[in-house]
């Protein structure tokens, strides 16, 4: 009996750990997300680059995918409080990380080699990108541009037009700039993932 309790206490223990791991990663990405910045030469600068998913992934692999997700979730809520786009851009990067780190997670759990992370983060960053374009379709831009541009699209496009005279419409814009950025975005925080990820994991890992 107190072998099994003791090592149900450890398991408890191990537990409260990842938790609070995970909400230290949270606060990193929340961070990091607070630090993003425009890229107006190559997409419109209502559009920010960050790198707050880094601490999503790195959680995603190293705790669970759902662990992962808290940190997405965490760090919306938290940057919502002070959010510049009526809060619609946090729904958008809540979903859109999500999209990412979970498929990742899921794909690394089982196949725990460095193929197996190259594979779940290009799936990741492809899955990322492509539900970049329904996302911002049918949930953030008709916000968006109801918030900021009294409902009318144009405005949104002629954002885009400015930087590329060929776009026609939303769907334009979204599949050739929003797509496209998103996807970089994500090989960038997969990259830095890749150099930080063995080191960090270790350190992590000796905490539970």
């Amino acid at each position: 009996m107190a072998v099994k309790t003791e090592k149900t206490q450890r398991m408890v223990n191990s537990h409260v750990r990842k938790i609070a791991v995970t909400a230290m990663l949270a606060a990193l990405s929340t961070v990091l997300m607070f630090l993003s910045f425009p890229v107006p030469t190559l997409i419109p600068s209502f559009v920010k680059m960050d790198f707050s998913e880094l601490p999503a992934l790195v959680a995603a692999f190293v705790i669970s995918p759902w662990a992962g997700a808290a940190v997405c979730l965490v760090k919306n809520l938290i940057n919502a409080l002070f959010t510049t786009t009526g809060g619609i851009g946090e729904v958008c990067n809540f979903l859109l990380g999500v999209m990412m780190v979970v498929p990742a997670g899921l794909i690394y759990k089982y196949k725990k080699t460095r193929v197996g992370a190259l594979i779940a983060c290009l799936t990741g960053c492809v899955i990322m990108a492509g539900a970049s374009i329904l996302v911002n379709y049918y949930i953030t831009y008709p916000v968006y541009i109801e918030l900021f541009f009294k409902g009318n699209v144009d405005g949104v496009i002629e954002a885009y037009k400015f930087i590329n005279p060929n776009v026609g419409n939303l769907w334009d814009a979204l599949i050739w700039f929003n797509a496209p950025f998103t996807f970089v975005k994500g090989v960038l925080v997969s990259a830095i993932t890749f150099v930080i990820y063995k080191p960090l994991s270790n350190a992590l890992k000796k905490l539970w």
